[in-house]
């Protein structure tokens, strides 16, 4: 029988399998594709069960990287609530200090640990801003910007009367954002300072009950619309809150920081019935 050790966290009810990888235990141990294991472990009810999967792994210039895949089995370049995840994780295991930095496909993160079962993570520097974009198809007027992972943004007067699935997956495979695609975010302004948001995830391919670099988009578009101020909370579908932080400067985005709960479900050890099956 074939063993691999794994946390399951989650951050703001979007959760992950994460595996300290620092020793390639994942290529060692199974006989299938790193993508194939990935569906297999995070496929609900037949296996563990997760949005996504985290490998943290050695680093020589950062206290250590990720390689991050959505449960298709797709490996993508960022996740704001699985970074929170992962440096909450890495600090459990003594891999690094309460402040540290990791390495990502959408390059360093910085991250703090903030509090008992809280992070704050330094995003990096969101890009291609559009402020409206015609999608045919859609009724709705979008917005879009990259928080790492690409991000549409429809402002909404009742996220809770929208078809999130039904419209994120036209907005994910609009034909605007061949060929990989993005995710689509539903906000509804509650003030100066407060969004609620529905997400629908790409490689994830459903609503999600939270997204952080959704979040941070929807947040961002609305402080350069001149609709919201920083710090904006981010009521998302688990319920609980994300709070964006920006510094934004003659309309250019300078720093960026998402800070919401880390938490820990369990700690396990996942049989190779977890992926054979």
């Amino acid at each position: 029988m074939k063993k691999i050790p794994f946390f399951k966290m989650n951050g703001s009810g979007n959760d992950f399998i994460i595996i300290n990888n620092r020793e390639q235990i994942v290529e060692n141990t199974i006989e299938i594709p790193v993508t194939e294991f990935v569906k297999k472990v995070c496929a609900r009810g037949v296996s563990i069960g997760a949005d996504g999967l985290i490998l943290i792994e050695k680093d020589d210039t950062y206290d250590f990287k990720w390689r991050f895949f959505n449960s298709d089995g797709s490996e993508v370049e960022m996740c704001g609530n699985g970074s929170r995840c992962a440096a909450r994780f890495a600090y459990l295991n003594g891999i690094a200090p309460l402040n540290m930095k990791f390495l990502t496909l959408a390059g360093v993160i910085e991250a703090q640990i903030t509090g008992l079962k809280t992070v704050k993570v330094q995003l990096t520097k969101p890009k291609d801003y559009k402020e409206l974009i015609e999608l045919d198809g859609i009724d709705l007027k979008a917005s879009f910007i990259n928080t790492g992972v690409p991000h549409v943004v429809y402002f909404v007067e009742d996220v809770d009367e929208i078809d999130v699935k039904g419209i994120g997956q036209k907005t994910r495979y609009h034909d605007y954002f061949k060929p990989d695609g993005t995710n689509a975010n539903f906000a509804q302004i509650l003030s100066k300072n407060a969004i609620k948001l529905r997400t629908y995830e790409r490689g994830v391919e459903n609503e999600t009950l939270a997204c952080g670099t959704g979040a941070t988009a929807a947040a961002l578009i609305a402080i350069l619309k001149g609709i919201c101020e920083s710090p904006v909370d981010v009521l998302t579908k688990s319920g609980n809150v994300l709070r964006i932080y920006a510094r934004i400067e003659n309309n250019n985005i300078d720093k960026v920081y998402l800070e919401g709960d880390a938490l820990l479900t369990y700690i396990g050890t996942m049989i190779d019935e977890a992926w054979n099956y």
